[in-house]
Order: structure tokens, then C-alpha cells, then sequence
């Protein structure tokens, strides 16, 4: 089974990954490679511990994300001119 998982960078460095279909399962690791490799661990543990519970793994939610690249200064000067002007 296959599932959606988001990569962040850890603020102490490495990553950390979270799997968005499963509730609570998440990861880490020092470089990409591991935190993909300790993820794919975390949730055969996690589905595991919901078929002893009697629960059915659930689907993947579906996600796509992008990074989007928004102009700084621009959206600052849009959001500026939108302001109303005191007198």
C-alpha cells in the first residue's frame, strides 16, 4: 500500500517526515534517504498496531503538493496599495 508523505526540514537539521493519512505516524532522519527509509518502518508499525486493534488501514488521502514561489516585494507592495489612506 502506498501512501502520501510530506518531507520538512528539522529545524535542528535532517528531516522529519509525516504520513497525513495516518494520524500520528511520523519520522525522522539525518539525510532524506533516511527519514524515507525509518517513514516506511513507522507506518508498517502503525498499520500493524490498527490491525490488532480490529481497524482497517485506511486510504490515502490523495495529497499533491507544490512549492510556490511568490514574489516578495511585490505582494508587499500589492498589499500596501490596498490599504486605506488616512487624512
Amino acid at each position: 500500500m502506498d501512501y502520501t508523505v510530506i518531507i520538512h526540514d528539522a529545524e535542528e537539521g535532517g528531516y522529519w517526515v509525516e504520513v497525513p493519512a495516518l494520524p500520528g505516524c511520523f519520522s525522522q532522519g539525518e539525510s532524506m534517504e533516511e527519514a524515507l527509509r525509518n517513514i516506511e518502518e513507522a507506518i508498517a508499525v502503525h498499520l500493524d498496531a490498527l490491525t490488532e486493534e480490529g481497524k482497517s488501514a485506511p486510504p490515502d488521502i490523495g495529497w499533491m503538493v507544490a512549492r510556490v514561489a511568490v514574489p516578495t516585494i511585490q505582494t508587499q507592495r500589492t498589499a500596501a496599495r490596498k490599504r486605506p489612506h488616512k487624512v
